[in-house]
């Protein structure tokens, strides 16, 4: 088994099922271990598609996914217009994208330290909040509006965060992003989280979380 950072926070997972329930499938192309697959068990009755780029999460999910996808969500292996939501959570662009090797004891929570080698290229996970970041997630965007039908649903878990003591409009930049790509925003669910007690950042840390609800028209 090996860890990842950043998965769901569980009281996400009923929001996801009930803004779902009414769906056929869905995919999450920034799947990590397959999360998302919880929603089954908040009565969720459709089909849960992952796309992984990190072949090891995938084989360390524990939920009931039904079809696994290992491979770039620039590059989906799917048809034009299958899917009746997307839903999914990008990474943050925050100090979790840390990705040089420790030379000390102290405890860090990054996306490469918890696989245990650097990421693959294109893997979103060592990307810094910057120009490299909103380029990837653009095209990522438009391909996974590429697969969902119309009027399908685009929901996003996003977050900002704290970088030099100034708080980054991270989520403001993907809500932006998906309008532009011709979403319709529905709605913005704020909820509370615990976060991360250490690190660079421990005493500044953002407050809550964000589900972004978008419809594909």
């Amino acid at each position: 088994m090996i860890k990842h950072p950043a998965k769901y926070t569980d009281k996400f997972i009923p929001i996801f099922a009930e803004k779902l329930k009414n769906c056929e499938n869905v995919l999450d192309p920034f799947a990590g271990v397959g999360k998302l697959a919880a929603i089954k068990d908040h009565g969720y009755r459709g089909k849960v598609y992952c796309n992984e780029l990190e072949k090891e999460w995938m084989t360390s999910c524990l939920y009931n996914v039904d079809y696994w996808n290992i491979g770039d969500a620039e590059n989906l292996p799917y048809n034009s217009n299958i899917f009746d939501a997307i839903c999914t959570s990008p990474t943050y662009g925050n100090r979790m994208a840390d990705h040089h090797k420790a030379k000390d004891s102290s405890k860090r929570i990054t996306y490469t330290h918890c696989l245990g080698r650097d990421l693959t290229d294109g893997n979103t996970g060592k990307m810094q909040w910057g120009a490299d970041y909103r380029e990837k997630h653009k095209k990522i965007y438009f391909e996974c509006k590429r697969v969902l039908k119309n009027d399908g649903l685009f929901i996003v878990n996003i977050s900002n965060h704290i970088r030099k003591g100034e708080i980054v409009d991270v989520v403001g930049w993907h809500k932006n992003c998906l309008v532009e790509a011709g979403l319709l925003f529905i709605e913005e669910i704020k909820i509370d989280t615990n976060r991360m007690g250490f690190g660079a950042n421990a005493k500044l840390r953002v407050e809550t979380e964000s589900i972004l609800i978008f419809k594909k028209v």
